[in-house]
């Protein structure tokens, strides 16, 4: 399965190949996905590489070969129609935060039926990294029913946690994090945080000065620091659900 940033590199390179005959320079492949450093290319081009999709050619500059295309090629397509509309702001909510959007979606919407006076169902928004970031990607499909005493006031939304950098605290590998939609959170929340426009992680913040540090809860892993203008809260934890 490719995140949605792969989905768009992949498509690029293909249809750059198919027009000039030459793989798309790494500056006109960071411009066309609207990154801010190159740094981002070279993971998503490993990535790619290393699920069959593309081979990096030996001994040739800008020397790269499609091997497959994915199979929801249509899916990818409309990726790019959305991002020609509005440049793909790649982050794991879109939409203001205003109660008139309110997620919450009532189950007798899904399903017909009367709701349940004892639940409430949230967007899946697909999974996030508790370890190294990844891309967030949005499943429209899939809702998740809570307790309405773990929501408060606001829009809230469901994430899959993936890895293990927070298990110190309490959150582990194939959680359900529920998360309430805010661009602000005081220093030690455990948020949603989008670093340098496109990888979504889950860590603690901590605000000093001018700089931010992400702080996983598993020493294993190394606080991460940024400049304020790289990192932006996307929301604050506020629940956890956990399968036996």
């Amino acid at each position: 399965m490719l995140t949605r940033k792969q989905h768009q590199l992949l498509i690029f390179i293909n249809e750059h190949l198919n027009a000039t005959g030459v793989a798309p320079s790494f500056d006109e492949m960071k411009e066309a996905l609207g990154l801010k450093s190159k740094s981002g290319i070279h993971r998503l081009i490993s990535g790619l590489e290393e699920r069959g999709f593309i081979r990096r050619l030996a001994h040739r500059a800008r020397a790269l070969e499609v091997l497959r295309l994915p199979a929801d090629i249509g899916v990818a397509e409309n990726m790019r129609s959305e991002d020609k509309l509005d440049r793909f702001s790649p982050q794991v909510i879109k939409g203001g935060r205003d109660s008139a959007s309110a997620p919450i979606i009532a189950p007798s919407e899904l399903t017909g039926e009367s709701p349940a006076a004892s639940e409430v169902v949230l967007p899946f928004f697909g999974k996030i990294a508790a370890g190294t970031p990844i891309e967030a990607l949005r499943d429209p499909t899939r809702h998740i029913s809570v307790p309405p005493s773990m929501i408060g006031r606001g829009n809230h939304y469901c994430l899959e946690v993936e890895g293990d950098s927070m298990k110190n605290a309490g959150i582990l590998d194939g959680d359900t994090v529920v998360i309430r939609r805010t661009d602000n959170a005081e220093n030690g929340s455990i948020v949603v945080a989008l670093v340098e426009g496109h990888e979504a992680t889950l860590k603690r913040l901590r605000k000093h000065n001018n700089s931010v540090a992400l702080e996983a809860e598993n020493p294993a892993y190394e606080t991460r620091i940024f400049g304020p203008d790289q990192v932006s809260v996307q929301g604050k934890l506020v629940g956890l659900l956990r399968k036996y």
